[in-house]
């Protein structure tokens, strides 16, 4: 599927996977709007992507449908990349006793799993709306999901339901969407060097590196950008998850 002067909504873009993601769609032609709750740093990314930036929490549907609009009005929207997410570790008893946090687990599966269906829904029905293109194609979405969706560690009950959702939803959206020419892939990434773990000391990042099967490093939100373009364009690949993550398999710990 070309991109090259089409529209591509990006959340989660202020940082991290997002930011790159931005960079790399920005690069191959198409005008990007970030999404984010961080208004100084979403600024940033969209002003070096030439694009647009759009304060939005992806729970709500007032301002997705914001976005979707605001992105849709730059140029036809073909992409969407879901990256927004939160993973605040808990376990399911805490050490002094007490039960996980409802609301905590509530408010991660609201944030990332309803908030990725919440953007897929509304940005689909606008792409629906495009001229087809080659292939019958009018679009195609990349969610980001994780390995804890297959092999989540101590305390990510919350982090990998959420992600174990994402990875539920793909297929199923798919064949929703095929009538509508709009494909749905998702990547479900291992250790990746991003914010989350930039505040590990040097050691313990050695130490989660010397985990990965090969190469033995931390993954870079660039590799995840190129596997989203990938996605993104392939027109082939629809319905599929694909892990990212140096043939890692996460222990318990």
């Amino acid at each position: 599927m070309r991109i090259e002067g089409s529209s591509a909504l990006v959340t989660g873009a202020a940082s991290g996977l997002g930011a790159a993601a931005a960079r790399r769609f920005a690069s191959a032609g198409a005008t990007v709007t970030v999404v984010d709750l961080n208004d100084a740093r979403g600024e940033a990314v969209a002003s070096d992507v030439g694009g647009q930036f759009v304060r939005g929490d992806v729970t709500s549907p007032d301002d997705v449908l914001r976005a979707v609009d605001a992105a849709a009005g730059l140029a036809p929207l073909r992409v969407v990349v879901n990256c927004a997410g939160i993973g605040p570790p808990q376990r399911t008893i805490n050490r002094d006793g007490t039960p996980h946090d409802l609301e905590l687990f509530t408010k991660v599966i609201q944030i990332n799993l309803i908030g990725t269906f919440n953007v897929i829904r509304i940005a689909a029905a606008a792409m629906a709306k495009q001229p087809a293109m080659d292939d019958n194609e009018r679009g195609a979405i990349v969610n980001t999901a994780s390995v804890a969706a297959f092999e989540g560690q101590v305390g990510q009950a919350a982090y990998s339901a959420s992600k174990g959702g994402i990875v539920g939803l793909t297929l199923p959206v798919a064949r929703d969407l095929a009538r509508s020419g709009i494909r749905v892939n998702t990547i479900a990434p291992g250790l990746m060097d991003t914010p989350l773990l930039a505040g590990l000391p040097e050691e313990a990042r050695i130490s989660l590196a010397g985990q990965v099967l090969h190469p033995q490093r931390l993954g870079t939100p660039e590799e995840f950008a190129e596997l989203a373009l990938l996605l993104a364009t392939h027109s082939y690949m629809n319905g599929s998850v694909v892990r990212m993550d140096g043939g890692i398999r996460m222990g318990p710990r």
